[in-house]
């Protein structure tokens, strides 16, 4: 299918500004994880906690439908399939769920959800279900990032746009997908390695507890982290890397380890909450002080910003999970054949001693 030339990003700032300004609202109220026993209302600092997109970068890529090979549509009419790939014991999960239903609800949408539970074979399954089901469009929030091509091509036989949320696919812009929607990683691990640096004086031996294998997530906070380190505190050493899988159980099995194995161990690089609660556990477990051990960790979850309140987190980089008007209004302004870009990044903000119990109610 022949593919027209996309036209310069100049000319889609008005879509782009639209997007800014649709995010800067609330996505949902703050959910509570499984061990949260605060009482699920809002805070008013949670009026503040929606998605804002970072000003693209001039000549960034955009796709239109006319570009993309799919057919305009009123979004109103349209059946939405969302795909989630996680098992949603995990807060960011949660909220990144109820963030795409709620979206949906307030703009009269139709919705098919469906999740994986962490299974990349059932994820690819899914989603199949989801277009035998009549789904227009796709949300896709990816286990992996390789190992698409079945959805892929289902999708381009129904000429289905595809979002992807959180993780990327890794395929081609604007060909297999309309855009992708995230964070930017490799900046969160720079900025984690910012808060370990501060957290230990820059000196001492420190430890990564890894995300997930096989997704571009992992594979970035980890770059952003080591390239920071090295830049800015050769004094720090990683002397430890192994996977935690993203879990809370699995995190702190890990540091259990770690404390053995690494005895004089500074800190912990957790690459999202659930893996550094569980090294807060694992800490605790042995008998250690809050604050013996630097922990830093990405996501923003309550429970991991009430850690740095209470001393055992030194510091959590926000990875802003409510998706849900972001991908809504991209979907919208794709289908009424307006550009949208490529790559949407959200410009998430953190979490450390001077502004974690202010700002707490941001957390979800």
């Amino acid at each position: 299918m022949q593919r027209t030339t996309h036209r310069s990003l100049l000319l889609a700032r008005p879509v782009v500004v639209a997007l800014a300004a649709a995010v800067a609202l609330t996505a949902s109220s703050c959910t509570k994880s499984e061990d949260d026993a605060s009482d699920g209302k809002k805070s008013p600092a949670a009026a503040d906690a929606g998605q804002k997109v970072v000003t693209p970068k001039p000549g960034s890529k955009t796709c239109t439908i006319d570009a993309y090979g799919g057919e305009k549509i009123d979004l109103k009419g349209a059946t939405v399939g969302f795909s989630q790939s996680e098992k949603e014991a995990n807060p960011f999960r949660i909220a990144e769920t109820q963030s795409i239903k709620d979206e949906a609800a307030k703009r009269g949408v139709k919705l098919l959800t469906a999740n994986a539970q962490s299974q990349f074979s059932k994820q690819i399954s899914d989603v199949q279900d989801l277009l035998a089901k009549g789904a227009d469009l796709l949300v896709i929030a990816p286990l992996n990032s390789d190992g698409w091509d079945p959805v892929l091509q289902a999708a381009a036989a129904k000429k289905v746009p595809i979002v992807t949320i959180d993780r990327k696919i890794n395929a081609t812009a604007c060909k297999d997908y309309v855009s992708f929607i995230a964070s930017d990683f490799v900046e969160q691990g720079r900025r984690a390695a910012d808060q370990m640096i501060e957290a230990t004086g820059g000196k001492g031996e420190v430890a990564i507890l890894l995300g997930s294998a096989g997704n571009n997530v992992t594979t970035e906070r980890t770059k952003g982290f080591k390239e920071r380190v090295a830049e800015k505190a050769p004094g720090l050493k990683v002397v430890f890397e192994q996977t935690g899988d993203f879990t809370r159980e699995k995190g702190q099995q890990v540091t259990e380890q770690l404390i053995q194995s690494k005895p004089g161990i500074k800190g912990v690089y957790a690459e999202n909450d659930e893996m550094g609660l569980g090294a807060v556990a694992a800490l605790k477990g042995a008998g250690k002080k809050a604050g013996d051990i630097k922990i830093v960790t990405v996501d923003g979850t309550r429970n991991a910003v009430q850690g740095v309140v209470d001393g055992w987190i030194s510091g959590v980089i926000e990875s802003n999970p409510r998706f849900g008007p972001l991908a809504f209004q991209t979907l919208d302004t794709f289908t009424r054949g307006e550009e949208v870009p490529q790559d949407i990044v959200i410009q998430d903000s953190a979490y450390n001693g001077d502004n974690a119990e202010q700002d707490l109610g941001k957390a979800y």
